[in-house]
């Protein structure tokens, strides 16, 4: 049988890298500039459009979506080919998957700072956008199993395992995550509401760290890191085990996000569970990485890119064992809310995700170029000023979180909370804020040094966009006897399209199981006869809370813990939120918990203190919101928005659409002119009404005690 000539497609590959490159150095310029917000809140520029609720989800979207999903894109493309000894399934495809996937990141980079986004964290483009993400995906998918079953190499290599299961579980996640109604092209609700919404959204959000940022990440480094130490995987027996267990495992730990909250206690019991059995497949895998370095060590001393692999794996394992132990009750319980989760984050993000892709750049960009780096001591320097960053990122970080859960639970010996005041703890923690910046900015400049130091490479060399390779080619019916070949999984390895569904079935298992009970046994979310619907100038308000993203900074959830309901009030119950569209629970307190604000303060202090934050509360990082007061309330989408709540099960009157605006006017009114006595002149059709109206009737549906507290407290 003759050698089959073909050649690889790394146009594709190089286009992938530099907009990693590019979007890497954009994400990482937004997110330094929301860490300096933190401490100084005039860095937004006083401009509506960059605040930190505005711009902190268009941070996390560029750095997951931007930054590592080329990434992804650009390893994948670069190692599928080799593994499987084929050119991409389609040239075509290739370049629509490359330029639309760049078109919903400038999409996501204008809608989500004009304030047209879902809430829910990590999936906050509204449905247009959505819909994209589906079609492009779709033609990834296309492409990448094309290419699988004209492959060249009879067995799929286990890179390729986590790229299919990555495929599959991201399509279910992102399809489950997004069933929204439409009120207009940039407007939804979800079609979940309360308790049921924010399973699903954890369930979304732990998955996608789970599958998005890490399960594709393996992949790589199980091609890559065997490639640069020119050293065999240690076990691959290892590898099974920690892919398979991996997979069914992750899929069930969504809940830990939800604990001490009104979701079902059996639900986070099995989150707690699943969370605490993920450490031995999440070890499995970063042991056996670092044991592919045996015997290699020497080579990693002097090699920067498997220093940055080493780096990586390390924060992977550092993450991953924290990841459990935070889902402790006891932990999660003083962690929860708190900068601890940030550093968490951080240290995967930084570490394990944002490693590994310098590696992979720093190994990647010469071999396409068919070159040397340009520089191996401004390599050397990226690798340690990244270093330095990722620690004085995390360290203030830990710092600041174990500060503020202890503060926020410590009582003085006569029993009262000994810091009944929010801002204290706010103020206590900002000079780690600060330090964090440093770090932010640390790692920023090593970004800039390594593109600065590929630039210099690819101009250096040539691309070969075309790489010629010969392969003999697959039969199309194998006979093979011999031993090696006759365990269960090779048979499957060989199966790629079983291999799938078989992934598929196992993922499915985990969030069927929790979330069939929670949607289908209505004892699950009991309801609560005094909570109503909101008045239609609340649902206004409640729509302009979401457009400026105060959930990134404002939990609406009251934990059960004495420390809380000193501080807030009574508890939270699942029957409160069945008429939230979508559920606005938060995941970080930069600001107190608002779910029982209603009532707490007078019209006249929240006008104040969305205007001058500074005036209410001394100190606050809180940013003004003048704008508020000029712009008019949007009153034509009234109608639209109460029928959408009528489809989606709000009890609001029939007709009630047609007259919703006449009680909207007429609560506006009382209003506007209950700040006029207090010597405020606003007219009743300006946005701050609308947001009023919905602060003051947060928790005020089973709250016994509406006391009013004077504007001059």
């Amino acid at each position: 049988m003759q050698l089959e000539k073909f050649t690889y497609d790394n146009k594709i590959v190089r286009n992938f890298g530099i907009a990693t490159l590019v979007w890497g150095i954009v994400g990482m310029t937004v997110g330094l500039l929301v860490a300096m917000q933190l401490f100084k809140p005039a860095m937004n520029m006083g401009n509506q459009y960059t605040t930190f609720g505005r711009i902190r989800p268009l941070h996390t979207n560029a750095v997951i979506f931007a930054f590592v999903g080329n990434a992804i894109f650009m390893g994948v493309y670069y190692s599928l080919q080799r593994l499987l000894k084929a050119r991409m399934f389609s040239d075509v495809l290739s370049k629509i998957h490359f330029w639309g996937w760049q078109l919903i990141i400038v999409a996501a980079a204008i809608t989500l700072p004009l304030g047209f986004t879902t809430s829910h964290e990590y999936a906050e483009l509204e449905w247009p956008i959505d819909i994209a993400i589906t079609v492009i995906w779709v033609v990834f998918g296309i492409n990448m199993f094309g290419t699988i079953i004209k492959r060249r190499e009879r067995h799929l290599y286990v890179a390729i395992w986590f790229y299919i299961a990555t495929f599959v579980t991201i399509a279910v996640l992102h399809l489950v995550n997004s069933f929204e109604l439409p009120i207009s092209f940039l407007k939804s609700y979800y079609v979940y509401a309360g308790v049921q919404d924010a399973l699903v959204q954890w369930w979304y959000g732990h998955n996608a760290v789970a599958f998005f940022l890490t399960t594709p990440y393996l992949g790589m480094m199980y091609y890559y890191l065997p490639k640069m130490a020119n050293r065999p995987v240690y076990s691959y027996k290892l590898s099974i085990l920690h892919f398979w267990s991996l997979i069914f495992i992750y899929i069930w730990a969504g809940p830990h996000h939800l604990l001490y909250t009104s979701l079902p206690g059996w639900a986070q019991s099995l989150g707690v569970a699943f969370s605490i059995m993920l450490i031995a497949p999440s070890w499995g895998g970063m042991i056996n990485g670092l044991l592919t370095l045996r015997g290699a060590w020497d080579k990693v001393r002097e090699d920067v890119t498997l220093k940055f692999m080493v780096v990586a794996l390390t924060a992977y394992g550092m993450a991953t064992f924290e990841g459990p132990l935070l889902s402790l009750k006891q932990i999660n319980g003083i962690a929860h809310f708190t900068d601890w989760i940030v550093a968490h984050v951080h240290v995967g993000a930084l570490g394990w995700n944002g490693f590994l892709t310098f590696g992979v750049l720093y190994w990647l960009i010469p071999r396409i170029y068919m070159t040397e780096l340009y520089s191996k001591k401004l390599a050397g320097f990226h690798f340690w000023i990244g270093t330095l960053g990722i620690l004085f990122y995390a360290i203030p970080m830990y710092w600041a979180g174990f500060t503020q859960g202890l503060m926020w639970k410590e009582f003085t010996p006569e029993g009262l909370l000994k810091y009944p005041n929010f801002l204290a703890t706010t103020l206590q923690i900002i000079p780690m804020h600060v330090l964090r910046s440093v770090g932010g900015a640390f790692y920023l400049i090593g970004v800039i040094a390594m593109t600065y130091n590929l630039a210099k490479t690819m101009l250096a060399g040539k691309l070969v966009a075309n790489e010629a390779a010969e392969a003999m080619p697959l039969p199309k019916e194998i006979v093979d006897h011999s031993a090696a070949d006759k365990g269960w999984h090779r048979v499957l390895e060989r199966k790629p399209m079983k291999f799938m569904v078989f992934s598929l079935l196992i993922i499915l298992i985990g969030g069927m199981v929790e979330m069939m009970p929670t949607f289908t046994i209505k004892s699950n979310v009991p309801t609560i006869a005094s909570v109503k619907p909101y008045s239609a100038l609340e649902l206004q308000g409640r729509d302009l809370y979401i457009r400026e993203g105060c959930v990134n900074c404002h939990t609406q959830t009251v934990r059960p813990f004495r420390s809380e309901t000193e501080r807030y009030g009574e508890y939270s119950k699942a029957g409160e939120y069945v008429y939230d569209h979508p559920f606005l629970w938060g995941s970080k307190r930069t600001g107190p918990d608002l779910h029982r604000l209603g009532g707490k303060y007078s019209h006249a202090w929240h006008y104040n203190h969305l205007v001058d934050p500074t005036s209410m509360s001394p100190g606050s990082i809180m940013p003004p919101y003048p704008w508020l007061t000029e712009q008019r309330l949007d009153v034509s989408t009234t109608p639209a928005k109460i029928r959408a709540m009528q489809t989606l099960g709000v009890p609001y009157p029939d007709g009630y659409d047609q007259r919703a605006n006449d009680d909207l006017k007429i609560q506006a009114e009382k209003i506007a002119t209950d700040l006029k006595q207090n010597n405020i002149k606003v007219n009743s059709d300006k946005e701050i009404v609308a947001i009023i109206a919905y602060l003051q009737r947060l928790g005020t549906d089973i709250k016994a005690n509406k006391e009013v507290i004077p504007s001059n407290q």
